[in-house]
């Protein structure tokens, strides 16, 4: 009885976070719930991957391309009549499956709705018994790039017409933020997020000091949280890539601030990322932003 009802249990609990994704994932989620077998859901990722439109020549880019993953992938995507419309494609049929998934369930759905979706449903579709440890990595890297790449095509259409001033919508992009970044590594070499003492000592964790000086200028938390997951991603290719590399790829960043009363989701996204741009530019293959107000916070 007890076995019964811890059953129960999870799947009252998958289907209360599966109710919370956009239906196009819903769907996705329930079909590959359906398939218990774990190779017949294999074969059915080697299917999805032959229904992708093809890719334009052109697009096979750096811009474009995954980092982090086994194989090359590369994602282009499209905002048309304020929903977002996906493209991908692999040189390999696994992981051009895996696109296909995301090429699906995210085809369709709003930049906000994309943004929304927890990096967790990854799990709900419950493929991990099907993947090596680095294409379950290459997955979440697929799916983080293809949420920024939402935010940055609502903003290039809302360019010039988003009638919200730089200091609430833009300080991610020049100005104040442009400034941080660049007095930020000084501080970060001196051990500020280290150690404390002011010493010239190289930090540990360049990347995850640089990202927290930058955050605490720009945005004045009153709750600030930079969690280092990079070790459970420390499989995939790129991890600890040269000499000059820590090794910080992967992080989950909760931010309680002032300046997002008022913003939607993909506002406050999108002014993280303009102050971490060059971070995600380089070392960092996926971030997972937490971003609240001090109401939704209960502050």
């Amino acid at each position: 009885m007890a076995v019964g009802r811890s059953a129960r249990l999870t799947v009252c609990a998958s289907a209360t976070a599966s109710a919370e994704l956009p239906q196009s994932l819903q769907t996705l989620v329930q079909a590959f719930q359906s398939v218990p077998d774990p190779m017949a859901r294999y074969k059915q990722l080697l299917f999805c991957a032959t229904k992708l439109e093809p890719f334009p020549v052109e697009a096979h880019t750096e811009e474009n391309k995954v980092k982090g993953c086994v194989s090359q992938v590369w994602v282009i995507a499209e905002l048309r009549d304020g929903k977002v419309w996906w493209k991908a494609d692999s040189d390999s049929a696994l992981t051009k499956g895996l696109a296909a998934l995301l090429v699906q369930g995210l085809s369709g759905c709003t930049p906000e709705q994309i943004v929304r979706v927890p990096p967790d449903f990854i799990s709900m579709l419950g493929l991990q018994q099907s993947l090596t440890p680095s294409r379950n990595n290459g997955f979440l890297n697929m799916f983080k790039l293809m949420q920024k790449k939402a935010l940055d095509v609502y903003m290039q259409q809302q360019a010039g017409s988003d009638d919200e001033s730089p200091s609430s919508s833009d300080a991610g992009n020049g100005g104040a933020a442009g400034a941080t970044q660049a007095a930020a590594p000084p501080a970060a070499a001196a051990g500020s997020g280290s150690d404390g003492n002011g010493s010239e000592s190289k930090s540990n964790t360049p990347v995850a000091d640089s990202m927290r000086a930058k955050l605490r200028a720009e945005l004045a938390p009153l709750k600030l949280d930079i969690i280092d997951n990079s070790h459970q991603h420390a499989g995939h290719g790129g991890y600890r890539g040269s000499a000059s590399y820590s090794g910080e790829t992967h992080f989950t960043v909760e931010v309680v601030s002032p300046r997002f009363e008022g913003l939607t989701s993909i506002k406050r996204h999108r002014l993280v990322y303009g102050i971490l741009k060059e971070e995600l530019r380089s070392p960092v293959h996926a971030l997972s932003l937490i971003t609240k107000s001090p109401a939704e916070a209960g502050m």
